[in-house]
C-alpha cells in the first residue's frame, strides 16, 4: 500500500500531463476547417501551429525557475489555469487572430522535462495525449453537434479534473526555494559534444511528428479525396500511436540509448521515405505504414534520447540542460512545420510535404551513424 501511495502524486502528474498535451493538440484535424472557413493559407496554418513552439523558448528562459521558487503545484496550477483559457479562445474562434492566441497562450503548460518520475511514463504522457487530442477532437467533430467547438469544452472539463489531482499533491517541505530570475540554458563545455548529438536525435523525431499533426491531414485529404476529419485524425494520430507502443517495448526490453537512438533514427527515416513514395501511388496503406514506421522510430529515438539526457546531465544543472533540450527540439520542430507551409505557397502540397520529409530522412540518417560511431 506504502508502494501505491507513494506512486500516486507521479500518477496524477502524468494524467494531468497527458490532459494537457491532448488538449495542445485537439485542433490537429480541425486546421483544414479553420483554412476554408477562415480563408487562411497553408503558410498561416503551419503558423499558427509553431506558435507554440516559437513562443515556447523565452517562456522557457524567462519562467523556467518559477516552480523553483515557488513551488511545483501552484506552478502547475496556473498552467492548467492558462490552458482553460486557450481552450476557451479555441471555442470562441472567429478569426485567425483567436487562434494564435489560443495556441501562445497554451505555452506555459509544455512540460520541462525535470520531474521525478519515469521515462515510460513521461514519454507516454506526452506522445499518447498528442494523439489522444486529435483523435478526440476528430471523432467529435465528424459525429458530434457544435463541431468545431465541442471539443475544446470536452477539453476544458477534463483540464477542470486534472488540476483537482494536482491539488492533491504534496509540496516538498524541505527544498530549498531558489530565487527567481531569468537565465538562459547552458551547457557545461564538458557535455556540449553529447548534448548536441541527443538534443538532434529528439527534435528530429519532434519534426516529423510535428509535420503529421499539422500539415499530414491537409495532406491526408488531398491524396485521399476525403474529408471525414475522424479518419484523417486517425492518419495524424497513428504515428504516435506507435510511438506509444514502442516506448512500451523498449522499456521492458532494455538496450544501449546510443545503438537505440541510431535504430530508431534509421525506421523514422524509412518511415518519412514511405511517406514521401506514397504520394504519387496515392495510396493509403503506404500512409499508413510510413506513419508506423516512423512512430516506432520517434518512441525508440526519443525515449532513449531522454534516458542518455539525464545520466549526462549532473542534478543541480539539470533544469538548464532540459531547458535547452527542448528549445533545440522546438526550434526544429518549427523549421519543418512553418518550412512545409511556406513551400506549399510557391509549388504543390505534396512537393512541400516531400521536400521536409526527404531533409528530417537525410538527416536523421546523419546523426544516426553518429550515434552508431559513439
Amino acid at each position: 500500500m506504502r508502494t501505491s501511495n507513494s506512486l500516486r502524486p507521479s500518477l496524477s502528474v502524468c494524467v494531468a500531463w497527458l490532459v494537457l498535451m491532448a488538449g495542445v493538440n485537439l485542433a490537429t484535424p480541425l486546421y483544414a476547417v479553420y483554412a476554408q472557413r477562415f480563408g487562411f493559407s497553408s503558410f498561416v496554418l503551419t503558423a499558427v501551429f509553431a506558435t507554440y513552439a516559437v513562443v515556447l523558448v523565452p517562456a522557457l528562459i524567462i519562467f523556467g525557475r518559477l516552480s523553483d521558487r515557488f513551488g511545483r503545484r501552484p506552478v502547475v496550477l496556473v498552467g492548467l489555469g492558462l490552458a482553460c483559457v486557450a481552450l476557451w479562445l479555441f471555442v470562441a474562434a472567429d478569426g485567425t487572430g483567436w487562434l494564435f492566441a489560443a495556441r501562445a497562450a497554451l505555452v506555459e503548460i509544455d512540460p520541462d522535462g525535470n520531474r521525478r518520475r519515469a521515462a515510460l511514463l513521461a514519454g507516454l504522457a506526452q506522445a499518447g495525449g498528442s494523439a489522444a487530442g486529435p483523435l478526440l477532437a476528430g471523432v467529435l467533430a465528424q459525429w458530434a453537434p457544435w463541431p468545431r467547438q465541442l471539443c475544446y469544452v470536452v477539453g476544458f472539463g477534463a483540464t477542470l479534473c486534472a488540476a483537482l489531482l494536482i491539488v492533491r499533491i504534496p509540496e516538498p517541505v524541505d527544498r530549498a526555494r531558489e530565487p527567481w530570475r531569468v537565465q538562459l540554458p547552458r551547457v557545461p563545455a564538458h557535455l556540449r559534444v553529447p548534448f548536441v548529438r541527443v538534443s538532434l536525435t529528439a527534435a528530429i523525431a519532434w519534426a516529423a511528428m510535428g509535420l503529421f499533426l499539422s500539415i499530414i491531414p491537409s495532406y491526408a485529404a488531398d491524396l485521399l479525396d476525403s474529408d471525414n476529419l475522424a479518419l484523417l485524425a486517425l492518419v495524424a494520430a497513428l504515428a504516435l500511436l506507435a510511438s506509444c507502443a514502442a516506448q512500451i517495448v523498449v522499456t521492458y526490453r532494455g538496450g544501449r540509448p546510443a545503438r537505440d537512438q541510431a535504430v530508431g533514427l534509421a525506421l523514422l527515416g524509412a518511415g518519412l521515405v514511405v511517406l514521401i513514395v506514397a504520394a504519387p501511388l496515392r495510396s493509403l496503406p503506404l500512409m499508413v505504414a510510413a506513419g508506423i514506421a516512423a512512430g516506432f522510430g520517434h518512441g525508440l529515438a526519443f525515449l532513449n534520447a531522454q534516458q542518455e539526457l539525464n545520466e549526462l546531465a549532473p542534478q543541480q544543472r539539470r533544469g538548464e540542460i532540459t531547458a535547452a533540450f527542448i528549445a533545440c527540439i522546438y526550434a526544429l520542430l518549427a523549421t519543418a512545420v512553418v518550412g512545409s507551409g511556406l513551400l506549399d505557397e510557391y509549388v504543390s502540397l505534396t512537393v512541400a510535404v516531400a521536400v521536409i520529409a526527404a531533409f528530417l530522412a537525410a538527416l536523421a540518417s546523419a546523426v544516426a551513424v553518429w550515434h552508431a560511431t559513439v
